[in-house]
């Protein structure tokens, strides 16, 4: 999970996650996506694919990368965590605040 949280942290990470989302691409068109040189592609490639975020294929000569569901499920259920105890304590809150305005009304008819 370090890992792929720590592969995160960089934006260009992150657009090569946007790019290979929904369609496989060769490295070639990643890399002419951004202006940085194809070497700093391959490495942030390596990165993701380290993380478990990518999956690599050869055909032919050419390497393609697609987003990697499994990984991609790990990391979301574990970002999933906060926001359920966000969620919960807003219920919460909510609730408290709902019944203290039922009681005040309640109070307020009598």
């Amino acid at each position: 999970m370090e890992a792929a949280l720590k592969a995160m942290s960089d934006p260009t990470r992150r657009e090569i996650l946007q790019l290979v989302q929904h369609q496989e691409l060769p490295a070639g068109a990643i890399a002419s996506n951004f202006t940085v040189s194809r070497p700093a592609i391959s490495q942030h490639l390596a990165v993701l694919k380290s993380a478990g975020l990518i999956d690599e294929r050869r055909s032919g000569v050419k390497r393609l990368y697609r987003t990697r569901v499994e990984g991609m499920a790990e990391l979301k259920a574990f970002l999933e965590m906060f926001w359920d105890v966000r969620l919960s304590r807003l219920k919460a809150a909510v609730e408290a605040e709902t019944k203290k305005e039922e009681s005040c009304d309640d109070n307020a008819k009598r």
